[in-house]
């Protein structure tokens, strides 16, 4: 049933003056939508600068036929879809590594003593290994003298044009250089999705998984990719102790990003990744707020 919102406006600004609506219509999806959203939307459609308090009053939802193209639709354009697995207290993410430990350092019933009635805080503490969840691999976590993780530039993991390449692992567990080819690769984030993350969390997912192979990893050295990210537990072989793409990829600083997850939600291209780990010294590798935001098409 097609809804729409009726809603008066008022909008003032940093540097004086203000603009102000009554009896606004919008056609919306759903059955309600939050003051926040139309306030940004209006700003947006005006092209408004220097905007500083907003009031949205008298807002109503009405049932009746949309006009035009919802302000729903338009603001889903650059829309964030989260890459990561939660990490959680005992989560393994690889196995023989330890699980985190996730705990209170003074909890809020602790930090009463410290503070005024009603007003509580908490801190939390964590231990646990550098490769937990969803992390992002430097070229120090293979070799003594290569980047780590403070030496790396923001360019490097930051809204990086991007490319998914479907390989289901239902019709391969190797992914060769045949497989990536015929893609516009070159200069950007090429993530492979296999599918092997609907098995996260179980015993299935640390053996016979989806990985790439040492000729795979040269070709996308040779096409001069940025980061190569994949939604399996490892991106090379475990069942032997050599690390083929490890090597090539991180010994030509191409950044990997393993444990990848919702794949699935991104089309092939048209989205920018960005994965972005703490500025520590020393350490290789490190978990990540993976990220894709496709791109604006209005």
């Amino acid at each position: 049933m097609d809804k729409r919102v009726k809603f008066d406006f008022e909008i003032y600004f940093t540097n004086g003056g203000n603009i102000k609506g009554e009896d606004f219509r919008l056609d919306i999806m759903g059955d309600n939508i939050s003051d926040k959203e139309l306030t940004d939307y209006i700003i947006e459609d005006l092209r408004l600068l220097m905007v500083g308090e907003t009031k949205i009053l008298n807002k109503k939802i009405l049932i009746e036929p949309h006009k035009r193209k919802s302000i729903n639709s338009k603001m889903e354009n650059g829309l964030f879809i989260d890459l990561s697995h939660t990490i959680k207290h005992g989560l393994v993410t690889y196995k023989g590594l330890p699980a985190p430990i996730i705990c209170d350092y003074l909890s809020r019933e602790n930090s009463k003593q410290f503070y005024a009635e009603g007003t509580t805080f908490q801190i939390g503490k964590i231990e646990m290994v550098t490769n937990t969840g969803t992390y992002i691999d430097c070229p120090f976590h293979r070799f003594k003298n290569g980047k780590d993780l403070s030496e790396v530039g923001l360019a490097c993991f930051t809204d990086l044009d991007a490319i998914v390449i479907r390989i289901p692992f239902t019709e391969t567990l190797e992914i060769t250089k045949e497989h990536l080819k015929s893609y516009e690769i070159r200069n950007r984030a090429v993530l492979i999705h296999t599918g092997w993350d609907s098995n996260w969390n179980t015993e299935k997912y640390y053996e016979n998984h989806p990985y790439l192979t040492e000729g795979a990893a040269k070709y996308l050295k040779d096409c001069s990719v940025k980061l190569v990210g994949i939604d399996s537990h490892n991106i090379d072989n475990t069942s032997g102790k050599t690390r083929p793409v490890h090597t090539t990829l991180l010994g030509a600083e191409i950044l990997i990003v393993e444990h990848l997850c919702n794949l699935n939600l991104l089309p092939q291209d048209g989205f920018t990744f960005s994965a972005i780990p703490p500025k520590f010294k020393g350490v290789g590798t490190f978990p990540v707020r993976a990220m894709a935001k496709l791109k604006k098409n209005i």
